[in-house]
C-alpha cells in the first residue's frame, strides 16, 4: 500500500486545491496517468502520478484545499487482495416486548390510524437504496475545461448542473456563458466581485514575490553580463527558415535555449540544487522557461532534457508549453522540476535583466532584446545584431571564474547555430 500527496509544483506552492478527481477507487493506473486536477495560484495543473497500482481510495474530496505533502488517496499494487471494508455498524435489537406493554401501548396509540389499502401512497425507497443513490451522485465527476471552471466560478454558474458539448460531454467555455443568462446578470456579478483571472494574478503574484523575497534573503546572488554577438547564428537562421514550412519555423528563442542547456552541460555547477548546505549537480538539464500570463504574473514550466533535443524539437515544445501555459493547462511533471531557469524579456524591448535565482536551483540566465549595436569584428567597426546575457548565481556553489566560463560557453555555441 503507498500513498499518492498533494505534489509541490514549485519552491513558492504551500498548498493546491483538489479541483477533481480524474479516478475512482478500484481504477488501475498507470505511471503517468493524468489522476487529478489541481488548483494552485497561479494555474490549474493536470497532476500525474508516479507508479503503477490500483485506487484502493480517496482520501480528500474535491473542492479541499491542503498543503503540500499531504495524503490525497492510498495505492495497492496491482492484483493485490484489497483489504475487508469495515464492518458496518449493526443496530442493537429490541428488548422483547410482552404483548400489552406500555411503550408499545403509547406508540400505538400515538400513531395515526392506516388509510385503506386502496388509499395507500406508493412505497419510499428504503433508506439504503437512497443512500446510494446519494453517494452515486456525489462521486459523479464532472467534466469541464479548467477555462470553463474559472469562467463558472466567476459568473456564479454551477458546472455540475451543466450539460456539456465538448469532446466525451466535457463542459466548455461556451456551456458557461450559455448557462449565465440574462447576460446583465453576468455583468452585474462581475461589478460587484473582481473577476477570477484578476484574483489569480493576484494570487500569482504574492506567491511569486514570497519566494523571490526569500531567495534574496538567503541566496548570496552574484551577476555577470555579456554581450553576445548573433550575426552569423541570425543569419544561419534566415537561411534555415526559408527551407522550412512556415509551422516549422525557428525562432531565436531556440538557439538561445539550446545554447545554455549545452553550456550547463560544461558547468555542472550551474545545473542543479543546493539543498541542506550542499550543491547537489543535476544529471539532466531540465530548462524553466519564463513565461508571462496575459492576466499578470509569470510560471517557468519545464523544458525537459533540452541539452538532448535539437533545436527543431525545442522549438516545437516550447510553442506548444508556452500556449499551454497561458491556457492555464500544465501537466505537474512540467512544474517543479527545472534545474536552471532562463528568462527571456526581448520582446518585451528591455534590453537586459537581471533575475533572482528560483530556489532551490543556482543559477538564472537572462536574455534581453536583440539590438543594433557598434561592434568591432576583424578590425573594423560596424553595427551587428547584439544581445545581452546575464547570469544570477548562488555564491554558495560557483564563483565568478565558473560563472564567466559558463557565460563564454553559450557565446561560443551560439556562433555554430548549424550544430544547435
Amino acid at each position: 500500500m503507498s500513498e499518492f500527496r498533494m505534489p509541490s509544483l514549485g519552491a513558492d506552492m504551500e498548498a493546491g486545491t483538489l479541483v477533481e478527481w480524474r479516478v475512482r477507487p478500484g481504477d488501475a493506473v498507470r505511471r503517468g496517468d493524468i489522476v487529478a486536477l489541481v488548483d494552485t495560484d497561479k494555474a490549474v495543473i493536470e497532476v500525474e502520478i508516479w507508479e503503477d497500482g490500483v485506487v484502493d481510495e480517496l482520501l480528500v474530496a474535491a473542492g479541499q484545499k491542503v498543503p503540500v505533502g499531504t495524503p490525497l488517496a492510498r495505492l495497492r499494487a496491482a492484483g493485490a487482495t484489497p483489504p475487508p471494508p469495515a464492518p458496518a455498524a449493526v443496530a442493537a435489537p429490541r428488548p422483547t416486548e410482552k404483548p400489552g406493554a406500555a411503550p408499545r401501548a403509547a406508540e400505538a396509540a400515538a400513531a395515526p390510524p392506516a388509510p385503506p389499502a386502496s388509499a395507500q401512497p406508493p412505497v419510499a425507497p428504503a433508506p439504503i437504496a437512497v443512500e446510494a443513490a446519494a453517494a452515486a451522485a456525489a462521486t459523479r465527476r464532472v467534466h469541464a475545461t479548467p477555462l470553463a471552471r474559472r469562467i463558472a466560478e466567476s459568473l456564479g454558474v454551477d458546472v455540475a448542473a451543466l450539460e456539456g458539448t465538448g469532446p466525451g460531454g466535457a463542459v466548455t467555455r461556451a456551456d458557461v456563458e450559455r448557462a449565465a443568462s440574462p447576460p446583465r446578470a453576468a455583468v452585474a456579478s462581475a461589478a460587484l466581485a473582481p473577476p477570477a483571472a484578476e484574483l489569480r494574478a493576484a494570487r500569482a503574484r504574492q506567491a511569486m514575490a514570497a519566494a523571490m523575497a526569500r531567495s534574496k534573503r538567503e541566496i548570496p546572488h552574484y551577476y555577470l553580463t555579456t554581450r553576445i554577438d548573433l550575426a552569423h547564428a541570425l543569419a544561419w537562421l534566415a537561411a534555415e527558415n526559408a527551407r522550412r514550412a512556415l509551422a516549422d519555423r525557428l525562432l531565436p528563442a531556440a538557439l538561445l535555449l539550446r545554447a545554455v542547456a549545452l553550456a550547463a552541460r560544461e558547468a555542472p555547477e550551474m545545473n542543479g540544487f543546493f539543498v541542506d548546505g550542499t550543491l547537489r549537480p543535476a544529471a539532466c538539464v531540465h530548462l524553466g522557461v519564463g513565461v508571462s500570463l496575459r492576466q499578470g504574473g509569470l510560471v517557468a514550466p519545464t523544458l525537459r532534457d533540452a541539452d538532448t533535443k535539437n533545436a527543431s524539437v525545442v522549438m516545437r515544445e516550447l510553442t506548444d508549453l508556452v500556449a499551454r501555459t497561458r491556457a492555464g493547462v500544465l501537466r505537474s511533471s512540467e512544474l517543479g522540476d527545472a534545474t536552471l531557469t532562463v528568462t527571456n524579456l526581448g520582446d518585451q524591448g528591455a534590453e537586459s535583466v537581471h533575475g533572482v535565482i528560483y530556489p532551490p536551483q543556482v543559477a538564472l540566465v537572462g536574455f534581453g532584446r536583440i539590438a543594433e549595436q557598434p561592434w568591432a569584428h576583424d578590425g573594423f567597426l560596424g553595427v551587428r545584431p547584439v544581445v545581452v546575457a546575464t547570469l544570477a548565481a548562488d555564491h554558495r556553489a560557483s564563483d565568478g571564474h565558473r560563472g564567466s566560463r559558463f557565460l563564454a560557453a553559450v557565446d561560443r555555441l551560439l556562433q555554430t547555430p548549424e550544430k544547435l
